[in-house]
């Protein structure tokens, strides 16, 4: 299996591979081979920003010789003028470097900025916003580092990390009850040290799953607010509770004030504006 820094690596060969094809003839053709020039990382728009790290790594991709400077780290709130970091090196590279720069940051900080919208509408209570699968094909390790830079928490990462058992995998299994124990089944067969989430559609579904066990948290698909809270009682602390379906940042609150611990959000990654910024000569 890749680590995350041989995927980052690989998102990267693909980002230059369609975008460059056999050159940027128009940097080739308009800027002398030993023209030297310096650029910066200017926002354009208040958010957090993210993505800085990553966008060292396209730099040293294209040209080891590029020297940086970093003002701002990931994480930070920035605002409109705000210098995230100067670079210095080969023009020809700082051009060819721009946009895959610039693709993933914008995304990256808009997705840190999403999240940091939706935690602080569960300000002053023990619930977090969590992540999904929801992301975008390729950048899934930088959109969940984005969510984790603007205060949510990441869930799993992909279907490796975690066993979540949804309303199909009940659906074929034949039940609540055969799921979980097929799963829990196959994790000691397999020498797997897992964590197990169930989804569950009603109160009677929570009854089922906390007379199976076996699992570590219960997951409330599509509940209101209301039922949300006879859930949370039902459950009465003995496992992590998340809620996921039909949530928007109007509701949150109200999602949060029921007591689950966790909320689930796709719209953090999957409906994104990416935040405003340019890269710039000076």
């Amino acid at each position: 299996m890749k680590t995350k820094d041989e995927l980052i690596d690989d998102l990267l060969e693909l980002a230059f591979a369609e975008d460059l094809g056999d050159g940027d003839h128009t940097t080739l053709s308009t800027i002398p081979a030993d023209a030297i020039g310096r650029s910066r990382l200017i926002i354009k728009e208040e958010g957090i920003v993210s993505g800085v790290s990553t966008a060292l790594k396209v730099l040293s991709k294209v040209d080891p010789n590029i020297k940086t400077e970093v003002m701002i780290q990931d994480g930070a709130h920035v605002k409109p003028g705000d210098i995230v970091f100067t670079a210095e090196g080969p023009v020809r590279s700082l051009l060819i470097a721009e946009r895959t720069l610039l693709n993933i940051m914008q995304r990256m900080s808009g997705v840190a900025t999403m999240t940091a919208r939706y935690q602080k509408q569960l300000e002053g209570l023990h619930t977090r916003v969590l992540d999904t699968r929801k992301t975008t094909p390729g950048m899934r390790m930088l959109e969940k580092e984005a969510v984790a830079c603007g205060g949510g928490t990441n869930h799993r990462i992909g279907l490796f990390d975690m066993i979540l058992i949804k309303d199909n995998h009940i659906d074929f299994a034949g039940g609540i009850e055969k799921a979980i124990q097929r799963a829990n089944d196959y994790c000691r067969a397999n020498g797997k040290d897992l964590r197990i989430e169930v989804e569950v559609r009603s109160l009677d579904d929570i009854r089922r799953v906390m007379a199976c066990g076996g699992v570590d948290r219960i997951m409330f698909d599509n509940f209101t607010p209301e039922l949300t809270r006879e859930a949370v009682k039902l459950v009465d602390g003995k496992y992590e509770t998340e809620s996921s379906g039909g949530i928007t940042i109007e509701n949150l609150r109200q999602y949060g004030e029921a007591g689950v611990d966790f909320i689930s959000v796709g719209a953090l990654t999957h409906s994104v504006k990416g935040l405003d910024m340019s890269f710039k000569a000076f």
